[in-house]
């Protein structure tokens, strides 16, 4: 991939992504928690994809932004469709693009759903599941897309960790209240979190089963708490250590102590 000269002609959105490429790709110690969490999801993601996809397989990656997953997938050999609902963004990605199959799909994933019914053999969708207001349809709309025994990669807060302050999903009545704040970007625009029992029923209603769950990155390893204040100082061994260790807790002090929720779904194989 590769990194773009930052231009101040730039529109704002090439901008804020450019920024956040800084945090995610390039080093910036700018925020050191938010860094390492990126990270887990980013090399879970590709990790995963890469143990359990077929090389050379189909891959969406939906509301991908800047394409920080697409284009390392490309280069991996897969044929990725990159989605966002920004359009503008399609020109930004490009300016990214260094080799691979990439093919740009802007617009609405419920509208694109339609013409792709069982076309990809895997489906990536990180933290965008927790800006919808129906995230049952959400999934039933991805598992659409997928091949019979495709998988669905899924990465979202963790509505157990202890300082989250907004209502599971499954505890609002009419969640189409919520339809006028959808999409909103950043964690001003979580909806609801979702729990890890939630995420497992929902993926039930859709028709996938879970082939894998787990809670990752810690305090420390977010940097809540003015934890991140001693990040940079902390060498890295040690801060991946402990996460390895928390992950390991009981089950009840593992959910509270982990904020990112990571799941493999995957829909069945035709009778």
């Amino acid at each position: 991939m590769l990194r773009p000269v930052y231009d101040e002609s730039w529109p704002e959105m090439w901008k804020s992504t450019y920024h956040y490429d800084e945090l995610e790709l390039w080093g910036s110690r700018r925020d050191i928690g938010y860094t390492y969490q990126y990270r887990v999801r980013h090399e879970w993601s590709i990790r995963s994809i890469e143990n359990l996809v077929p090389a050379g397989g189909e891959v969406l990656d939906v509301a991908a932004a800047g394409g920080n997953f697409s284009l390392p997938l490309a280069e991996k050999g897969y044929r990725v469709t990159w989605n966002d609902l920004r359009a503008e963004l399609t020109e930004a990605v490009k300016r990214k693009y260094e080799f691979g199959h990439v093919e740009y799909a802007p617009g609405n994933i419920f509208e694109l759903a339609k013409q792709w019914a069982d076309r990809f053999d895997a489906v990536l969708a990180a933290e965008i599941i927790e800006h919808v207001a129906h995230p049952d349809q959400f999934l039933a709309c991805l598992g659409s897309v997928l091949k019979p025994g495709g998988r669905l990669f899924l990465t979202t807060p963790n509505g157990a960790y202890f300082l989250n302050r907004l209502p599971r999903f499954s505890d609002c009545p009419d969640p189409s209240v919520f339809e006028s704040a959808q999409f909103g970007p950043g964690s001003e625009g979580h909806i609801f979190l979702l729990y890890c029992d939630e995420c497992q029923a929902l993926a039930g209603r859709a028709g996938l089963s879970v082939e894998r769950i787990e809670v990752t990155t810690n305090p420390l390893t977010r940097g809540h708490f003015k934890l991140g204040h001693i990040l940079p100082w902390l060498p890295e061994s040690l801060v991946w250590g402990i996460e390895r260790a928390s992950r390991r807790l009981p089950v009840a002090p593992r959910d509270k102590l982990h904020c990112q929720i990571l799941t493999v779904l995957r829909k069945p194989d035709q009778a």
